[in-house]
């Protein structure tokens, strides 16, 4: 009869454990020294070797060599203990048998001495399964169990074991086995089986069991069902519903080029193959942390659990994002993961999560407003725009964002506007003019700062004409002919010129009046009386720059002092 490769290749002794050398070594040298604790609390994920090291223990105790670290493998306590079959090593399952009349039943039978071995073991699965009642039961024989008797718990929840009964027992915490480790076993199995494979599909059924030895190799046997003696990592993944970096890097493309579009003809695809978007948001969760990691420790970190063409190719795709825009992503691929577990409308949920992502990525963070506001805005043209959307993520990688406090560090001063161009004359340092006033000839002073600024195209355009102050606002109006000369960067180098670099504009082409164009203006209130501390306030200059900047009208001022 056919056995499973999880069983038939079940380590037999320590020396096949994988990844518990801190158990391995503790549990031998109490073997060795005679040292051995009548209760012991095995605890840890699945399948990293908590019953097997128990059938272990039980090996080494009852050998006929023993008490060794080191059974022989070949009498008939070995065979039996190894078969299962041992009359002296009771295996329970505590989550059938969890109440109190069953471990009272196995508190009788701890009363008799073995029937042929020197201990009798009881090896108890699923401890944390069993009632507050049975353990209540069985605390006193934990406690003081007779000098044949040894207990062995195994949990993967230890937190729900009794305190009463966890300080009667040594307690040992099984890891999660390493992954490069976990291939290089599977990849022994695999030469012993006659199988060929490739470490890119050893990697994949490495992460399929997350640390989990018995669920790799329980997903080995099903490639080998599948694809026989030759494993193709394509039809692996596909056979356990995995995602490949070629699958995701669909979604960082779309990150990249901020393109809605793409992410819900994603989502298109994923629902007519019938794909799972629990499933699909969990797998992008854990690429967006190795892309996160491989960032921030470089391709070769051991934290990426990938075979060396996919770390090299998560580097590569890492290299066109900055470590703020994967640690946000990676933070709304969770929430999205989360919702989706109590979701009714599933691809409703994936889709709106995805373009929330690309959303992200078009904000900025508060130091570089903060820094930018005043300035000059930065407008983005079509042709940058287009070209970031044409951009692919195969691209060369651009350079990443720093942070918001290396860019606040090296930034010397504040930000001053860009240099003009060398066919233009340098303008003199900005002065700040005061708040605009509704009654000053603004299409002659605009014309003027064009002239200072070297654009003289742009002043006689000026010349044809209308400006006017409406509401904080300078709405100018120009026939069609002057929509090249008078554009946006022209009028912002005017406004500097004549020290209003950050006053509100709207330009209208055509023959329009801005002052029939303009809104009603709004029904101001009464001005604030005027006296001492009134005029001292509307005349500072910092609060002229705050009603330049945000307009709006100061409707009472009150001493704090006299209040």
């Amino acid at each position: 009869m056919y056995q499973v490769i999880a069983r038939k290749y079940r380590p037999q002794s320590f020396d096949d454990i994988l990844n518990q050398d801190h158990i391995k070594t503790t549990l031998r040298n109490a073997i060795a020294q005679n040292r051995i604790a009548h209760g012991y609390i095995f605890s840890g994920q699945r399948g990293t070797g908590k019953t097997t090291t128990a059938r272990i223990i039980a090996l080494c105790l009852n050998c006929e060599k023993g008490p060794t670290d080191k059974p022989c493998g070949v009498c008939a306590s070995c065979i039996e203990i190894a078969a299962g079959g041992a009359v002296d090593v009771i295996e329970i399952d505590a989550a059938s048998n969890r109440g109190i009349n069953e471990m009272r039943e196995l508190r009788e039978n701890v009363r008799y001495q073995p029937a042929r071995d020197r201990y009798k073991i009881f090896i108890i699965d699923e401890a944390h399964q069993i009632t507050n009642e049975a353990f209540n039961a069985l605390l006193k024989t934990i406690e003081e169990p007779p000098e044949w008797a040894v207990f062995i718990l195994c949990t993967t929840e230890s937190h729900k074991i009794p305190a009463t009964i966890a300080s009667r027992c040594q307690h040992f915490s099984f890891r999660s086995v390493d992954f490069h480790d976990l291939i290089g076993r599977m990849r022994q199995i695999c030469t012993s089986e006659g199988v060929e494979t490739d470490d890119e599909t050893l990697a994949v059924l490495a992460q399929s069991g997350e640390g989990s030895v018995r669920d790799s190799l329980s997903a080995l046997d099903q490639a080998i069902a599948c694809c026989g003696n030759k494993l193709d990592a394509a039809q692996v993944r596909a056979l356990l519903g995995a995602f490949g970096i070629d699958a995701m890097a669909q979604v960082t493309t779309a990150l990249s080029a901020q393109d809605g579009g793409s992410m819900l003809a994603l989502v298109g695809e994923l629902e007519r193959n019938g794909g799972s978007p629990q499933h699909f948001s969990r797998e992008l969760s854990r690429y967006i942390r190795n892309l996160l990691v491989t960032k921030i420790s470089g391709e070769d970190s051991r934290l990426v659990t990938a075979s060396p063409a996919e770390k090299k190719e998560l580097a590569r795709i890492a290299g066109s994002f900055g470590e703020e825009d994967l640690t946000r992503y990676l933070q709304l691929s969770l929430d999205l993961f989360r919702d989706l577990q109590f979701s009714m409308q599933p691809r409703f949920h994936l889709e709106i999560g995805l373009l929330k992502m690309i959303q992200a990525g078009k904000l900025v963070p508060i130091e570089e407003a903060l820094a930018n506001l005043g300035s000059e805005p930065r407008a983005a043209t079509p042709a940058s725009a287009a070209s970031r959307a044409a951009s692919p993520v195969s691209a060369a990688p651009a350079p990443p964002r720093p942070s918001p406090f290396a860019a606040a560090q090296a930034r010397p001063a504040p930000i001053a506007s860009p240099p003009p161009p060398q066919s233009r004359p340098a303008a003199p340092a900005q002065v700040y003019a005061g708040p605009p006033s509704a009654n000053d000839d603004w299409r002659e002073k605009l014309q003027s700062g064009m002239l200072k600024a070297g654009l003289q195209f742009s002043a006689d355009a000026m010349g044809q004409a209308s400006a006017a102050l409406v509401n904080n606002e300078l709405l100018i109006a120009a026939p069609k002919q002057f929509q090249l000369d008078l554009g946006r960067e022209e009028i912002l180098a005017a406004l500097k010129q004549i020290g209003h670099p950050t006053l509100r504009f709207k330009v209208v082409f055509g023959e329009v009046n801005p002052a029939a164009a303009a809104p009603a203006p709004r029904q101001v209130p009464k001005p604030v009386a005027q006296d001492e501390s009134t005029g001292r306030a509307l005349g500072h200059p910092e609060v002229q720059r705050f009603r330049e900047l945000f307009g709006g009208e100061v409707r009472n001022v009150r001493n704090l002092k006299e209040s």
